[in-house]
């Protein structure tokens, strides 16, 4: 069995637990299509920090830019969502690729204010711009056609989980493919040691930029999911909170395991939705204590769950 074997494995099982879920809980088809939104969201960020190992605080930007592509092309009559779709992708990566260049150099540090500096830049911006971006009422009034012209988007939510599910699937396939290529196998080397991949002659930031447009580009097309799936786009898509989600989601889950980020944005959007409903003025007293303590239990997050259960059980009595 070769290494990505069980990450290719996992999908069955987990495309197997979302349609269980499903059918369990027809009534909350809405929350489960804004987990596979949130994981599409995090496996981009997971590429990134897990593979390439550049930290970001400003990853929401793309999010945001592909939320206010569907928007803004919904509201100049372009509502296919397959369209739109793509067309977040491009404009995403675009402009990842034009920032690439000032986030790949330096250190973890200096990626650290660059990328914060760049949200908030683009947080502003977007304010600013009511006449493109609705300022800070955000826009609702776009429209979403049917999926190819034969599914539309449902009350229930139906339409809109199945949607979420097969982008997610397509996406966690490309990281898969992405992650296990040779490139992959570079990313790893530059993550581990940027330096020793540099001295044998490996174009380090020729790889780091690549990844962080790919990165980009896949996180337009969740920004582009929640837009079409909620008919709305806001100034929260891009701001800072949603950028340090996409960090503790990937810490949960495990920085480098594509199942055990999907299994970490699981978790935290369902702990997000049940402890705010539980206690909207403290909720996020509540889900930084349990961060905390995955942090401590779990260092390697839930991908490290296995292992440490089975040195556990081999623990001489």
């Amino acid at each position: 069995m070769t290494a990505s074997a069980p990450i290719r494995l996992a999908l069955p099982v987990l495309i197997a637990i979302a349609m269980a879920c499903y059918l369990a809980f027809p009534d909350y088809l809405g929350l489960m299509a804004s987990i596979l939104i949130v994981a599409a969201f995090a496996l981009s960020y997971d590429l990134l920090q897990g593979y390439a190992g550049i930290v970001s605080l400003g990853h929401a930007v793309f999010f945001g830019i592909g939320a206010y592509t569907v928007a803004v092309l919904g509201s100049h009559g372009i509502s296919e969502p397959l369209v739109t779709l793509a067309a977040a992708l491009v404009v995403s990566g675009a402009v990842a690729g034009l920032l690439a260049r000032i986030v790949v150099v330096g250190n973890d540090f200096t990626r650290l204010l660059v990328t914060l500096g760049v949200d908030f830049l683009f947080h502003e911006a977007a304010n600013k711009m009511r006449w493109l971006t609705g300022g800070a009422d955000g826009l609702s009034s776009f429209e979403v056609g049917p999926i190819a012209g034969l599914f539309a988007f449902d009350f229930r939510g139906q339409t809109a989980f199945f949607y979420a599910l097969g982008v997610l699937v397509l996406i966690y396939l490309a990281v898969w493919r992405i992650t296990t290529s040779p490139f992959g196998l570079a990313l790893r080397g530059i993550r581990d040691n940027a330096r020793r991949m540099h001295a044998v002659g490996a174009p380090v930031a020729r790889h780091m930029a690549v990844t962080y447009v790919l990165s980009g580009a896949i996180a337009g097309m969740a920004g582009a999911l929640l837009a079409q799936t909620s008919n709305f786009a806001s100034l929260d898509m891009l701001g800072f909170e949603r950028s340090a989600e996409a960090v503790m989601m990937t810490a949960i889950g495990g920085t480098g395991s594509i199942p055990g980020v999907v299994l970490g944005a699981t978790l935290f959007t369902w702990l997000k939705d049940a402890l705010s409903a539980l206690s909207p003025k403290y909720w996020h007293l509540g889900l930084g204590i349990v961060l905390m303590a995955s942090v401590f239990v779990l260092p390697e997050g839930l991908a490290g769950l296995p292992a440490r259960l089975g040195r556990l059980l081999r623990r001489p009595r």
